[in-house]
């Protein structure tokens, strides 16, 4: 399972069926879970930890410093979850003393070849990162969120759950969740809809989502008038409790 041309350090911890590539490099304070293959030609370095039945394609570099100034050797880490494909030539960086510490990538997670997260990132699970999206540093991704092929995240935005980045976009403040994104900058065309459907919400849930969308973004309302609102709204409708928390937590302002 281990190619003989792999790089292991002694004080790695490898579990059980563990797959390592031929010429691949896995660092001293590396840990990875059963049943993950690891291609060849990646490099897996930091204190990183990387759960079960993940598949990390050829030519990835995983866990090592940020492209941050600052950084000044802090023992920070990079931590992934479970059942993640991570596709060719993906670049994760450990965390920064700035911040949590730690960049955290979750469950389930179908990530696409050139894709950058840098330093303090918080990935969620059931996210996809089509070709080339690239965050920087201390961005937030809920799940089921969706970016296209070739979007920016500035650092510290935030996506909220079922969110879908058109190709090519860049997002210079939050977007809500449900809400579909597009553009430079990034600007809000509507909800998910075809998402959500395919993601088992019912169609009144799926209207009452696009009425508070209506409500945030074409009733005329004052910020805090169209917030009330969508709270009464949620009180009816469950699944706008997280549009709700969103609007109260965002911190560099949404896309309008």
């Amino acid at each position: 399972m281990l190619h003989p041309t792999a790089l292991i350090h002694p004080n790695a911890k490898l579990a059980s069926n563990v797959e390592v590539g031929a010429y691949s490099i896995i660092g001293e304070h590396v840990e990875i879970g059963k049943n993950t293959h690891i291609g060849p030609h990646v490099v897996i370095g930091g204190h990183t930890s990387i759960g079960q039945h993940n598949r990390i394609f050829q030519f990835c570099s995983l866990g090592e410093i940020p492209q941050d100034k600052k950084y000044a050797g802090e023992p920070t880490r990079l931590e992934i979850g479970d059942n993640n494909t991570i596709r060719e030539f993906c670049t994760f960086n450990i965390g920064t003393s700035q911040d949590a510490g730690v960049t955290r990538v979750g469950n389930n997670n179908w990530i696409m070849a050139y894709v950058h997260l840098a330093h303090d990132c918080q990935i969620g699970s059931h996210t996809i990162f089509a070709n080339n999206a690239s965050l920087a540093g201390h961005v937030k991704i809920a799940d089921y969120a969706i970016l296209g092929g070739f979007s920016i995240v500035h650092q510290f935005c935030q996506i909220g759950m079922h969110a879908i980045i058109g190709m090519g976009s860049v997002l210079l403040q939050d977007v809500p969740p449900y809400v579909t994104a597009a553009g430079n900058p990034a600007a809000p065309h509507g909800i998910n809809s075809e998402g959500l459907k395919r993601r088992g919400f019912s169609s009144t849930a799926v209207m009452a989502i696009k009425r508070a969308y209506k409500t945030l973004y074409k009733s005329g309302l004052m910020l805090e008038q169209a917030k009330v609102v969508i709270e009464e709204q949620a009180a009816e409708y469950p699944d706008l409790n997280v549009l709700v928390d969103f609007l109260g937590r965002s911190q560099r302002g949404f896309i309008r």
